[in-house]
């Protein structure tokens, strides 16, 4: 597929890292020349959804009984924000995670003077004909509201398009937790016929999840701590199911040390209470729940009765920058939630972005030994790669690197490092420079017996998610993936590549 740049775009297309008198690329030669061009994001991005205007910060996706689709709540993050209202929710629709249609704001702020004068994180819950939605009213001045800066409101609707605030309910710390840090209330129907939420909050200084009660969802009675935290860390946008014999709590880890979503998983609730109990530390599987990498955060999930998938955000990079902080907000990412035999569950590619991606250009096989890379032809702005990857020993290291040109200096890589024999971790690094981005945590695997690794890359402007063997989900940022090339690496050992496909939209 020939990819062209309209001619108003090429006309502002430069090339980085040459001298001022190199060529300027045109529609005409744009597909066949490797040298890196210096692009920028669309103002709205499609596949990893990003408003026209601003960015998206926690999502809290509901399955709409009645419409049969998802509604995607999320905290809007403006950029500038205003200094003491910020972070209304709006939302977005969507009935495959593939595609979305704005719904605009939904909840507005309250103003300055009030308790939701910001607000944070909550979830959504249809009962007799009536939308809930409990949601984090913050205040960033606790002198004009009691001395709390946060606690648990709620706005209803019918429609899912007008939204009432309910004044009267307003659940607080009280003098058991803190008034503090009490958020991202998260509200199911319990087989007790009851309603159950659950809070993130601290008692004692000691981050845990209180549990409340309810039977009609307006008169709500403490039910005590449902879940400790462990050691010194805190749980932020709980989010609680049941998937066949199991039962699992995802969550956002806050320690800066951590920063990513987590999981715990018990055969019944009590089970996974015990995971916590005293900082037992029972975690699900080898890589204490890791479900993505800290390129994915805020992570929370939504059925069909058929599939269930997560929805969290892609940060951006300060400055726009490839080894820069990253922002609080970026972009939707979805996943879709996997569930083992052995009731572990990991992340894997939504079949309907893949059917976005109908033509498929197959490259020929080839094999990369010692230090060798393969340099890839020009992407287009939404992408899919797929191709495997089979290694001649589990020490082989290899990887992928974006934003590059036969002329740079300077690329970015996903790569797949050994730790050992028996695992794997992926980094994210700058080649040329700094080498391994601080705050850009690796993701730790176990090895493939086979050597064989299934890859699966997508990609929208600069937010990518690489799968692996359906056990791997590593979500991250790179500037100028779209329309520069790409390469395949070898750091050592003998890879053997197959199967490639590329797809452009």
């Amino acid at each position: 597929m020939l990819f062209l740049v309209p001619a108003m775009v090429s006309a502002a297309i430069s090339i980085t890292a040459c001298s001022s008198d190199s060529p300027v690329l045109t529609d005409k030669n744009l597909a066949e020349s490797e040298l890196y061009l210096d692009t920028d994001e669309g103002m709205s991005q499609n596949i990893y959804y990003k408003p026209y205007v601003g960015y998206v910060g926690d999502p809290m996706p509901f399955f709409d009984p009645v419409e049969k689709n998802f509604k995607v709540l999320y905290l809007q993050d403006y950029r500038p924000n205003q200094p003491l209202t910020y972070h209304p929710i709006w939302g977005v629709v969507t009935s495959d995670a593939a595609s979305y249609k704005s719904l605009g704001e939904l909840i507005p702020c309250g103003s300055a003077s009030e308790l939701d004068a910001a607000i944070g994180t909550g979830s959504t819950i249809y009962h007799d004909g009536t939308y809930y939605t409990f949601y984090t009213a913050h205040s960033p001045n606790a002198a004009s509201t009691a001395g709390i800066n946060e606690a648990v409101m709620l706005a209803t609707s019918k429609d899912f398009k007008t939204w009432t605030k309910n004044r009267e309910l307003l659940i607080t710390g009280g003098d058991t937790y803190s008034n503090a840090d009490f958020r991202d209330p998260f509200v199911f129907e319990g087989d007790d016929n009851r309603f159950h939420m659950l809070v993130s909050t601290r008692l004692n200084g000691k981050g845990v999840l209180a549990e409340y009660t309810s039977s009609n969802l307006l008169d709500w009675e403490s039910a005590g701590v449902f879940m400790t935290m462990m050691w010194d860390r805190f749980y932020e946008c709980p989010d609680l199911f049941k998937m066949g014999d199991w039962w699992y709590l995802v969550y956002s880890e806050q320690h800066d040390a951590v920063r990513r979503v987590q999981y715990f998983k018990g055969r019944t609730l009590d089970e996974l209470k015990a995971c916590t109990a005293n900082d037992a530390g029972l975690w699900p599987d080898s890589k204490e729940g890791f479900l993505d990498s800290r390129g994915f955060y805020a992570g929370k999930t939504a059925t069909d009765g058929t599939d269930r998938y997560i929805w969290g955000w892609c940060a951006t990079r300060a400055g726009s920058n490839n080894t820069g902080n990253a922002d609080w907000a970026g972009n939707l990412v979805a996943h879709k939630v996997v569930q083992n035999p052995d009731g572990t569950i990991t992340l894997g590619e939504i079949p309907a972005i893949a059917s976005l991606f109908a033509q498929q250009e197959a490259q020929a096989d080839f094999t990369l030994t010692g230090e060798e890379y393969k340099l890839m032809p020009r992407l287009g702005t939404e992408n899919r790669i797929s191709f495997q990857l089979k290694t001649s020993s589990p020490w082989d290291k290899f990887g992928v690197s974006f934003a590059r040109g036969s002329d740079s200096e300077k690329y970015y890589s996903i790569i797949v490092n050994p730790e050992n024999e028996t695992v794997r971790k992926i980094n994210y690094e700058e080649e040329g420079g700094m080498g391994f981005v601080p705050n850009t945590d690796g993701y730790v695997f176990n090895t493939p017996i086979d050597g064989v690794y299934n890859i699966t890359i997508i990609t929208d402007n600069s937010v990518m998610t690489m799968y692996v063997n359906e056990t791997v989900a590593y979500t991250t940022r790179v500037y100028g993936t779209a329309r520069n090339c790409w390469s395949i690496n070898s750091y050592g050992g003998t890879i053997e590549i197959s199967n490639l496909k590329i797809s452009k939209r």
